[in-house]
């Protein structure tokens, strides 16, 4: 039996986030969150219906590793261990990174000028040996192709201007719209993402944003699926 956790509120933030002071911590914090809590779902799962033991396996991805994102990279939902053997037998070589999904995701943009947007930080860590596996395939004329918006986010965070990238293991807060010049990233399969969220800024400086538009509206046409559950696309840079 787990003692009942008790916390005080110790700060509010303007965006809604708040500071909790906990009766304990380390390890005996850690053990009752498990115990009592439920997986993180998004608000537009949350707002449907309550969290249930099946998404301790639905709303996971292959490659979860490594404790601290409050949602899953939804673009790794789509892959399942067949698949990944396909990939590698078609000889594309695959690399893992982290990037720890904040609650800064799910804010949505209420400054008219996207300069006055502030990100909320993530942890991110691309390792030596994944940055020197990545910059090999750059350098025999090969592509990147990024699981996600988080593994792009990622990589470019610790891409230098010539392209080259390097071992990365800090906070990041990169803002990627329109306009931005992509240093590592080829291929991008995403999701379809909300309107004015940070998450569509992205993908249209990714793919253009007249394109993106153009494929959005064929998506509602269509009655393609949004969201974590949704349906994904495959988007060359521009």
């Amino acid at each position: 039996m787990v003692p009942p956790l008790r916390a005080e509120v110790e700060a509010r933030g303007q965006d809604g986030e708040v500071i909790f002071a906990f009766d304990r911590s380390g390890s005996a914090l850690d053990y009752a969150i498990q115990a009592c809590g439920c997986v993180p779902l998004p608000p537009y799962i949350a707002s449907r219906r309550a969290a249930d033991f099946r998404d301790d396996t639905d709303y996971q991805t292959l490659f979860a590793a490594t404790p601290g994102a409050v949602a899953a990279p939804t673009a790794g939902l789509h892959f399942t261990g067949e698949l990944l053997r396909a990939v590698e037998a078609a000889g594309i070589s695959l690399h893992r990174l982290t990037l720890q999904v904040g609650a800064g995701t799910f804010l949505p943009v209420k400054v008219q000028d996207t300069r006055d947007h502030v990100m909320h930080a993530e942890n991110c860590f691309l390792s030596r040996e994944t940055a020197e596996a990545l910059n090999d395939v750059w350098r025999r004329g090969g592509r990147i192709v990024a699981g996600g918006t988080t593994a792009l986010r990622c990589l470019e965070s610790a891409a230098r201007s010539n392209g080259r990238l390097e071992a990365f293991h800090a906070k990041t807060d990169i803002f990627i719209t329109p306009g931005y010049r992509f240093q590592a990233v080829d291929v991008l399969m995403t999701n379809f993402h909300l309107p004015r969220s940070t998450l569509f800024m992205l993908v249209c400086a990714f793919g253009g944003l007249e394109r993106l538009k153009a494929a959005y509206a064929h998506a509602v046409r269509s009655g393609y699926r949004f969201y974590s559950y949704g349906d994904a696309t495959l988007l060359f840079r521009v």
